[in-house]
């Protein structure tokens, strides 16, 4: 196996009126995704080139969004594998749906207690291994669906033979079922794999996937993804709230914010009425953006400094 090569069966979908990474940049801006020029040029030429896009950053730097614009942009199912502690091949390609196979059995049976005749083995083995029992998981639903956007998340969460086994399925874009036979993708899913580099991951893997480093949006980008996502958040609320969120990223938090709760924060302050962001409407609302006491009670006695400008 060539760990290094890219797949060559099938071709990926076409990106609707794009021909560019500008034209992606622009189509993904549609779906609320705010792409810059090196993010929307590795992500054309990660299709282009039929190879999986390989997603690093911290966590909140919009890894997993962009797989979910990319989705919403093609008009094709996004497909998701959560990575975890211990996750192995069967949790990501398939099993076999025990309860209703043996159900079956007990039908076969009594089927052949009623007709007098003994039951053929070869024939009931071959019934229980029918695709009707068959549980696909996400991998093999994504070689299955043509088109497909299938979403490899936090890669960094499993272990190294589970990379392994993602290298080999990445490569051939084909799983082989041994009751079944092989399944081949006709058109292969655009692939993004995230990492909030917990551990590093393989050379292995990164060599056959294009790259991409992804760090938390400047100010301005940040204002215009509220202004983007939430075009009802008044200038002054939208300004105020991504200057304090880029304070609260330098502020050694356990878990500094990232874009998901900049919009989080900026929604919670619409809705109770706010227009601006001052030390009261941003103590009432700091549970849309911390997520640990130890995070809120730092920040409560800094509220001053935090909203300063």
């Amino acid at each position: 196996m060539n760990d290094s090569a890219p797949a060559g069966a099938g071709s990926l979908p076409a990106l609707p009126a794009t021909g560019s990474p500008a034209d992606l940049a622009k189509a993904l801006r549609t779906t609320g995704y705010l792409a810059d020029d090196g993010l929307a040029t590795a992500t054309f030429l990660a299709m282009q080139m039929n190879r999986p896009l390989f997603c690093e950053g911290e966590p909140g730097t919009g890894k997993t969004a962009l797989a979910q614009a990319l989705a919403e942009t093609l008009g094709a199912p996004l497909i998701r594998l959560q990575c975890h502690d211990g996750i192995d091949a069967g949790q990501a390609l398939y099993d076999w749906d025990f309860p209703r196979q043996l159900l079956h059995l007990r039908a076969l049976e009594a089927a052949a207690g009623v007709e007098g005749s003994g039951l053929d083995a070869d024939s009931v083995e071959a019934s229980l291994y029918d695709e009707r029992f068959l549980l696909a998981r996400p991998i093999l639903r994504a070689l299955r669906t043509s088109p497909s956007v299938l979403l490899i998340d936090e890669i960094d969460r499993a272990d190294d033979e589970f990379e392994a086994f993602l290298l080999e399925v990445l490569t051939e874009h084909a799983v082989t079922i041994p009751e079944i036979g092989e399944v081949r993708a006709t058109t292969p899913p655009v692939v993004v794999l995230t990492s909030n580099r917990t551990r590093e991951v393989h050379d292995a893997l990164k060599r056959r996937c294009l790259y991409l480093w992804l760090e938390h949006p400047t100010i301005e980008r940040e204002i215009e993804i509220l202004h983007s996502r939430l075009p009802d958040v008044p200038e002054r609320l939208a300004a105020s709230v991504a200057r304090a969120v880029q304070k609260l990223r330098h502020a050694d938090l356990i878990k500094p914010p990232g874009v998901a709760e900049t919009l989080d924060w900026a929604r919670a302050l619409t809705l109770i009425g706010a227009r601006h962001l001052d030390t009261e409407s941003a103590a009432r609302t700091l549970g849309a953006v911390l997520k640990y006491r130890e995070d809120a009670d730092r920040v409560h006695k800094q509220l001053d400094t935090l909203l300063a400008s």
